[in-house]
């Protein structure tokens, strides 16, 4: 009976092989590719991509098209501390629109944008999922909950000195 089950995967097997084409292959690792290619540069460099594209047989454009589809994907270079500003409805109620333009006024750069220094890069975010701590960022990893204007001066601090934050 082993014989048989084994035979009937060999059998699937030799289907699927035949069904799935080389370029559909590529296909599948090109997603931990990016990840990967992420990893080591921060985004996803266009001449990186260019190259991949050559590798693994796969036209630019469904390479840009797979890449753009995931928000954790980045095609331009990203900050040394990724800060977000919650603007979920207990933070919005609590003041994050207040401690999102102090931070876009110090390091003159708005939501979505990275410092030209890139020692920062500001998003927002719809909900952190701390709203008892409202109004919270996230610096990196560490979530920073009921941000008021001696705790944001801190940040800003921290940040301007290069700290940090949640990063093993």
């Amino acid at each position: 009976m082993d014989d048989l089950k084994t035979n009937d995967i060999n059998t699937v097997m030799s289907v699927v092989k035949d069904i799935i084409s080389d370029n559909e292959k590529n296909k599948g690792v090109l997603i931990p590719t990016l990840h990967k290619i992420q990893s080591d540069n921060g985004y996803l460099p266009s001449d990186t991509l260019k190259e991949l594209s050559k590798v693994l047989g796969l036209p630019l454009a469904e390479i840009y098209s797979v890449a753009s589809f995931y928000k954790q994907f980045h095609f331009t270079p990203r900050g040394k501390n990724i800060v977000r500003v919650c603007t979920g409805t207990a933070c919005h109620v609590r003041g994050a629109s207040k401690v999102l333009h102090a931070l876009e006024d110090n390091f003159d750069v708005k939501a979505g944008s990275t410092t030209e220094d890139l020692k920062m890069t500001l998003e927002t975010v719809g909900c952190v999922g701390c709203c008892g701590l409202a109004p919270v960022i996230t610096v990196n990893e560490d979530v920073v909950g009921t941000v008021n204007a001696k705790k944001l001066k801190e940040i800003i601090t921290d940040l301007d000195e290069g700290k940090d934050y949640g990063k093993n």
